[in-house]
């Protein structure tokens, strides 16, 4: 886990196990914040850039289960290590499909949760990787659905993302006005329109102008091809 990378959000209603879990963390190089309950979990869980989260089943306002869930809707994708006192398969059978990533039966060696939330942790690395998008100094974060070109904030309407995205992910490929149509409206090929040029144009205006080199250019007579100079 990368030094930048070691915050963890624990959510635990009881003080004695969640007292002993924030301080083993602490002690072993982490930066640590407390939920109690499953309203708290969700506004931290929502708001932070966590590493990994762990959370108890049984909390007072709201399951561990839903509050996983409402995390991946809202598109939290940081690794879950679920903590319980519910061990039977069953229960973690449907930990796990509910979107977690790991589940740790109580009582619980100490030794063991660190081991599980430094795996965890590598994953998470992993995530937050193949989550930005890089070409030259343009990036797309594909989380926050936000793009950036020298770290300066570039303003992309929905579709002007998605159209911008599938343009990166094809780097230095030539795409047609037929493919981009296909992936980013979903509707077939229709010669008669120009609402891809259209879109092409502002994107471009959009990532290339004032910038040192552009990055969108025109492949006469068959698309276009998104790259960086070599």
């Amino acid at each position: 886990m990368t030094g930048g990378h070691r915050r963890i959000l624990v959510v635990e209603d009881d003080p004695e196990t969640a007292g002993q879990i924030v301080e083993s963390l602490k002690t072993s190089g982490y930066q640590v914040d407390l939920a109690t309950s499953g309203h708290e979990a969700l506004s931290r869980g929502g708001a932070g850039d966590y590493a990994v989260i762990t959370i108890d089943r049984m909390l007072p306002d709201i399951d561990g289960i839903a509050v996983m869930r409402q995390l991946r809707d809202d598109g939290i994708a940081a690794p879950v290590l679920i903590v319980s006192a519910l061990g039977e398969v069953d229960d973690r059978v449907r930990g796990l499909r509910a979107g977690g990533d790991d589940y740790l039966v109580k009582p619980f060696s100490f030794v063991e949760l660190l081991a599980r939330v430094e795996a965890l942790g590598r994953r998470s690395d992993t995530i937050v990787k193949e989550t930005i998008l890089r070409v030259g100094d343009l990036a797309l974060d594909l989380m926050s659905r936000t793009a950036s070109r020298r770290g300066k904030d570039i303003v992309l309407f929905p579709r002007e993302f998605q159209l911008l995205e599938y343009l990166v992910r094809n780097e230095g490929r030539v795409v047609s006005r037929a493919m981009l149509l296909q992936h980013v409206w979903d509707l077939h090929f229709d010669p008669s329109t120009n609402i891809i040029d259209v879109y092409v144009g502002r994107v471009r205006r959009k990532v290339d102008d004032q910038q040192a080199y552009p990055l969108i250019h025109t492949v006469r007579g068959v698309g276009y091809s998104l790259r960086a100079p070599g």
